[in-house]
């Protein structure tokens, strides 16, 4: 499905999995119906690049965070916009928590500005007239890169450019624990779907699984290029990665030898099974259907690509 002329930042499905929403280098959300790729509508009012969107437990709101410095909610079925927040650099992530109540979203450090996570409660209606979050939390060190919500809204599992993880207070804004197990930038951080673990994509080449709550790291996923982007499948014990070289490093290689596919690597064994080959360009987004069935990855190409399993998928099992 073509519906962005710049390269595509994220995608994300709603809870039920019928619509999936995108975003990219070209300003404009989307939303498609999943099942047969047919544009629903668009989101419009951004006037940068759009680098994240989320989506509420029941497909109400629409969240969206851009370089034209600023967050927006939107009402999902009309496409009007509900709020405006400005901020004083871009938005890099941002997400719903489990209620629909809360938001969360960084900026970055930028034009002198340093990297904030800020909290609104959408309840007050005085916070987002205002402007004042009702709790901001400065990363004057490392930037965060990645950023989901942990499980109960209690805390958000951020990423950082120099490959931490850091679980930061929803309440207080403390850092609960810390995990370095990378060693260079988180690019997506995207959890289960019960929340009890995320995956983290790092430009180190490795992909890790870690438990949301503890931070321990359980499994390690490696590659011979950087991953843009990891998700856990919700039926089965496989994650999909997505990678291939840094946009501005692919022109000084032959297309062919560009390895644009998504990888299919075993969640407890940590061994690949698989690859889905089909974007021209790098892979920056990967999501599994909540169902499981279906998978969509985001390139540099502009396009979104929906992918369904054969029956065989479901019957696989790796010989240990």
């Amino acid at each position: 499905m073509l519906g962005h002329e710049r390269s595509i930042t994220q995608i994300k499905y709603n809870r039920e999995g019928d619509l999936l929403f995108s975003v990219a280098k070209d300003t404009v959300t989307n939303v498609w119906y999943s099942v047969n790729g047919e544009r629903l509508g668009t989101y419009n009012g951004h006037t940068g690049a759009v680098w994240c969107v989320d989506c509420d437990w029941d497909t109400k709101n629409v969240l969206t965070g851009s370089a034209d410095n600023s967050c927006r909610l939107w009402d999902c079925e009309t496409g009007k916009q509900l709020a405006l927040l400005n901020t004083n650099s871009a938005v890099r992530t941002c997400g719903f928590d489990f209620s629909g109540n809360i938001i969360m979203f960084s900026t970055d450090k930028q034009m002198g500005y340093q990297c904030f996570l800020n909290f609104f409660d959408l309840r007050d209606p005085q916070q987002i007239g205002d402007n004042q979050p009702y709790l901001t939390v400065p990363c004057s060190d490392h930037k965060i890169t990645s950023a989901v919500w942990g499980p109960l809204g209690e805390f958000v599992i951020a990423g950082h450019e120099n490959g931490e993880i850091n679980q930061f207070s929803a309440k207080s804004g403390e850092i609960l624990k810390k995990a370095k197990e990378h060693t260079k930038q988180i690019n997506d951080i995207q959890t289960s779907v019960d929340l009890t673990m995320f995956i983290s994509a790092s430009k180190d080449n490795t992909a890790k699984l870690f438990d949301s709550t503890s931070l321990d790291h359980i499994k390690t996923f490696k590659t011979e290029r950087p991953v843009n982007s990891a998700a856990i499948s919700p039926i089965m014990d496989h994650v999909v990665m997505g990678g291939g070289q840094e946009a501005m490093e692919v022109t000084t290689t032959s297309t062919r030898i560009g390895k644009f596919e998504a990888r299919f690597f075993h969640a407890a064994y940590e061994e690949e099974f698989g690859r889905v080959k089909g974007h021209f360009g790098p892979i920056n987004c990967v999501a599994f259907h909540p169902d499981g069935k279906s998978y969509s990855s985001g390139g540099e190409d502009g396009y979104v690509r929906i992918h369904y399993f054969d029956p065989q998928y479901f019957d696989f099992e790796l010989e240990a």
